[in-house]
């Protein structure tokens, strides 16, 4: 089975075989979006072409002949998207791109296929795309993003990290969730978060205000003092309503008065 490097070892010792692998996180940078790969139809295309300067990406690598774990980490991926209302191609994007040079678009086309079929949304089909590319391309993509990954001779298998990239539309990275487990709450909000407010119900927009991401936990949990804020306003609010009922029912006995006098 394909190795997976967790995050916490970036900071820690490696075996010797596996120095180097692990994930950097490169918040606030920006993707080369000239960078050239295959489509999974053969078509040559530019990162560019996925971003259209609002709409959100999700971006994750895998490689096609992996034993086990980028199935896995698909099929995760899968599963989550299902569990969200919106659809790739309409609120966000997907790319799954192989860190193979050597795999082809035909690889990647059957890799689609069969993910389609697991998500059972259509029109994801214009929304969720797998790329391979070339050495040069892939080392362009994954060093701006700190995806480090390496080759194990005496495996015959690439050792790699697993995440979820947030990037907006205009190719700023936003947001990493690293695993193979993804909450669909943490995935919507992530994809808010890279959307700018553009995607989400006005509710779900304060709901995110609320809440922050903590790398320790690796997810988003309550932000007590936007918390407090919010809590805040609302009592302001409700003590500016009670403060307008009670003087609409004085003016009103007021007028009573007057009236039968």
């Amino acid at each position: 089975m394909a190795i997976a490097i967790p995050v916490q070892a970036q900071t820690g010792s490696l075996p010797t075989s596996l120095g180097g692998v692990g994930l950097e996180e490169m918040l606030g940078d920006t993707i080369p979006l000239n960078t050239e790969f295959l489509n999974e139809s053969g078509q040559r295309v530019q990162l560019t072409d996925y971003f259209d300067g609002k709409t959100p990406v999700i971006i994750n690598f895998v490689y096609h002949n992996c034993p086990m774990l980028c199935s896995v980490v698909l099929e995760s991926l899968t599963e989550t998207l299902k569990l969200i209302p919106w659809v790739p191609g309409q609120e966000f994007k997907v790319l799954t791109i192989s860190f193979s040079a050597v795999e082809t678009p035909e690889m990647a086309s059957q890799t689609k296929e069969r993910i389609l079929l697991k998500l059972g949304k259509p029109d994801a089909r214009d929304g969720w795309h797998f790329l391979t590319g070339s050495e040069e391309s892939i080392s362009a993509l994954t060093e701006s993003v700190g995806f480090k990954f390496k080759w194990v001779e005496s495996t015959q298998e690439f050792a790699h990290p697993s995440a979820l990239i947030f990037v907006s539309g205009d190719g700023l990275i936003t947001r990493y969730l690293n695993g193979i487990n993804y909450p669909s709450a943490d995935v919507r909000r992530a994809i808010m978060e890279a959307s700018e407010g553009t995607v989400g119900s006005p509710l779900e927009q304060v709901l995110l205000y609320c809440y922050r991401y903590d790398p320790n936990s690796n997810s988003y949990v309550l932000h007590a003092t936007n918390l407090m804020k919010i809590g805040g306003l609302f009592t302001l609010i409700m003590i500016g309503f009670g403060l307008f009922v009670f003087w609409r029912r004085e003016r009103q006995k007021q007028t009573e008065l007057m009236s039968k006098a």
